[in-house]
């Protein structure tokens, strides 16, 4: 959801441009800048064609610090807005509300660049076909890039003097993008072998991983949960294997090292965007839902595997930190926090990551207390600052801070363990644990961040939904319900069956859409019907696996390639866009085909429709040449092949879905990590104590079992043999075989 910018101009804004009748935050920051900013739209190129005018495409989002940067330098400047007015018809977008778009525009500029990113930065001919772009750009000409006021005017010139020839150019481009973009599958072609592509992925993740810190670059770092989570598949899958043991500490390593770096927000919880350095330690200080709810998921699951608290309990930070500050009280989420903030309430300009940074002086006048046990003299301020390498004059290296605004700040970043520091002090490990809390809660106090519109509500559902399976913590079940229950309210159209992209916070907090309401992306079904499985195993409440499966089939009308496969991300028919895509990378977020696949075998597995079986196998075979050579581009999908494969492993519950014993006995399925597993609709087993049989639905033996009027049966297809250990829990009576594995519980136990 989303609020209304305003302007903090004494006695008002200078200029207001149409943008002030949007709802985005994002192009409302920019509805008093002196440009003639459009909204995309049709009344945007109906000008651009009647006046042959050069479009000046601009796309950012809210929270993104150098889309905040350009503007402040370039599109508030008079003269430049001038230069932009005259020569070109200027559009904005949020790519939170069009990434369809955003994806047009970027496989542009990625192609002709090499690279990408936002602000994005993309000149158009008249009927919309790109020939210039990139991302940010500085006003003024340095001595390695060329300025944005010189762009302007270079361009402008090329419209006039060679317009023939760029557009000859621009068309050739599109040509080249069309072929670029193609993605196909043939009739009958089977999905590439997913022995020879996961063996593959691992190895080129194996050959980018970083020793020292975890992580698969130098810098910028990115938390990319994708190569965590294929990581954690390939050890459940070779788990007796070297490779599988190198695996599990390259992700287990990397989830430590961020968590204790600075992109992990110590004292208000959560995770930053990414880290400028190789050592997660300065970050950009934006926190994107979809991170928190990928990093939940993905701390989850190293909990599960290791045993270890400590993932347990940085999957509760960022709960903890989402419930907070991203939550709506309608029960929505908000899709971002801002990187720039207000170094106080009462402060009248922004700056990057102002509440997240700390002198030496300010953390000793907050912590004065003196530790007692300590050496004399100590103050809870040492204490802290020492675990935290805080330094006199900052921690930041002017590298790592174009625009000075960290200067004689600290990042806080934990690189002692609480045991060298607590023995640094002479203090007792559980009472440092204390201290550092008691420092923290000291910190803690700042100014609320600026909501923005709900945007992948679906993985943060998952997150809460996984984590309170994991840790049997029905509060978080709870709050993934009811964030759900927000969006069939809000963003879905019972009429249609259709979902909407987004909403937003209008007067006294009503929610409210757009003029135009924005209907959803192949990426909000996909992540949504993701959310609705998860949340359904977690809960077993049939309202949402009855939601998501109908959703799964309006995805199919919608978006299905029936030609050459796989799902495109946006619908037909919109004429505004040059291309119709494909998602072929997983990269911040899972690509949404690489989701699908798991998700059409889970739903196969629900309902017993088979074509969506078959849907996956399609969507691997047109991916098969970028999984055959590159799959470390796609190792969400890379991780669904062997789904696919290996076929699930189907857990049948058997009993009353709000019984204790149940819910026993589901944490006891919970607590072991098998990727490769679903859990198909409660079967009601009658509770006579007659020994009924309960039918697999995996192909595997019948299993008897009774034990008085309280028996729960499981089918886990495969046991043990897939399992790999035995389901803990004093109270269950575990007999294992090759195809199935019989649990019971007695209510006298």
């Amino acid at each position: 959801m989303a609020t209304g910018g305003k302007s903090c101009e004494p006695g008002g804004p200078r200029y207001t441009n149409r943008l002030i009748n949007e709802k985005s935050p994002y192009l409302l920051q920019h509805a008093h800048n002196p440009v003639d900013w459009y909204p995309w739209g049709q009344e945007a190129f109906d000008k651009a064609k009647k006046e042959n005018k050069l479009i000046f495409l601009s796309v950012g989002y809210s929270t993104c610090h150098w889309c905040h940067v350009m503007e402040e330098e370039s599109f508030k400047n008079k003269e430049i807005g001038e230069i932009m007015s005259k020569n070109f018809v200027c559009i904005k977008v949020d790519r939170e509300e069009r990434p369809d778009v955003d994806k047009v525009y970027m496989t542009f500029v990625q192609a002709t660049s090499g690279g990408g990113g936002w602000p994005m930065s993309v000149w158009l001919t008249p009927d919309l076909k790109p020939f210039a772009g990139g991302t940010y750009f500085p006003p003024d000409d340095r001595v390695y890039r060329v300025g944005f006021r010189t762009l302007l005017l270079r361009i402008a010139e090329q419209w006039n003097q060679n317009k023939d020839a760029l557009l000859e150019n621009s068309q050739k481009i599109m040509e080249a993008l069309q072929i670029q973009a193609r993605i196909r599958g043939q009739a009958q072609e089977s999905p590439p072998p997913s022995e020879e592509v996961m063996a593959l992925c691992f190895q080129q993740l194996s050959k980018s991983y970083d020793e020292e810190y975890g992580g698969f670059s130098e810098f910028p770092k990115f938390p990319t949960p994708v190569n965590l989570n294929f990581l954690f598949t390939y050890w459940a899958l070779h788990r007796s294997t070297p490779e599988g043991a190198r695996a599990l500490q390259m992700a287990l390593h990397t989830l430590r090292m961020m968590a204790c770096g600075g992109i992990h927000d110590h004292i208000g919880q959560g995770f930053h965007r990414y880290s400028t350095d190789q050592q997660w330690h300065v970050p950009h200080f934006e926190k994107m839902l979809y991170d928190q709810g990928q990093l939940v998921t993905a701390y989850t699951r190293a909990f599960q595997i290791s045993g270890d608290e400590f993932f347990a309990d940085v999957a509760g930070d960022i709960l903890l930190y989402v419930s907070r500050d991203l939550s709506d009280q309608a029960g929505g989420f908000y899709s971002a926090e801002d990187a720039d903030s207000y170094p106080t309430a009462a402060s009248a300009e922004k700056r990057e990551g102002a509440f997240c940074v700390w002198t030496a002086e300010e953390i000793r006048a907050l912590l004065p207390d003196p530790v007692e046990g300590a050496a004399e003299g100590t103050t809870l301020g040492d204490v802290f600052m020492h675990h935290y390498g805080v330094k006199e004059d900052g921690n930041v290296s002017p590298e790592k801070d174009p625009h000075g605004e960290l200067r004689g700040k600290n990042v806080l970043m934990s690189r002692s363990s609480p045991e060298r520091t607590a023995a640094r002090f002479g203090l007792p490990r559980g009472r440092l644990g204390a201290l550092l809390h008691r420092g923290r809660q000291s910190l803690a106090p700042r100014p609320l961040p600026e909501p923005v519109p709900v945007a992948c509500a679906g993985l943060m559902i998952s997150g809460f939904a996984q984590a309170g399976a994991v840790l049997a913590k029905e509060e978080y079940v709870r709050r993934a319900a009811r964030a759900a229950a927000f969006l069939q309210r809000h963003l879905f159209d019972a009429a249609s069956g259709r979902l909407l992209r987004s909403c937003y916070r209008g007067e006294d907090n009503a929610v409210e859409q757009g003029a135009v309401p924005i209907q959803g992306f192949l990426e909000d079904y996909v992540f949504v019907i993701q959310a609705l499985f998860d949340l359904y195993e977690a809960s077993l409440d049939q309202g949402w696996l009855e939601w998501a499966l109908q959703l799964q089939h309006t995805q199919d009308k919608l978006f299905w390639d029936p030609k050459g496969f796989a799902y495109f991300f946006s619908e037909a028919g919109d004429p505004s866009l040059l291309l119709r895509l494909k998602d072929d990378q997983d990269g911040a977020e899972p690509s949404a085909n690489s989701v699908t696949v798991m998700n059409l075998l889970r739903a196969a597995c629900y309902s017993g429709h088979m074509e969506w079986v078959e849907k996956a196998g399609q969507i691997l075979a047109a991916f098969s040449e970028r999984l055959l050579k590159i799959p470390i581009a796609l190792p969400e999908m890379a991780r669904a092949s062997a789904a696919f494969h290996h076929t699930l492993k189907q857990v049948v519950i058997c009993g009353d879905p709000q019984g204790e014993d149940t819910k026993d006995l589901l944490r006891c399925v919970h607590s072991v990590f098998c990727p490769n597993k679903v859990e198909v609709p409660a079967l009601a087993l009658a509770s006579s104590g007659s020994g009924e049989t309960a039918d697999n639905f995996g192909g595997s033996e019948q299993s008897r079992s009774h034990s008085g009027s309280s028996l729960l049966c499981v089918i886990l297809a495969v046991g043990r043999a897939i399992f790999g250990i035995n389901i803990p829990g004093p109270s269950h009576d575990l007999a294992a075989g090759k195809k199935t594995c019989v649990m019971r519980i007695a209510s006298s136990q």
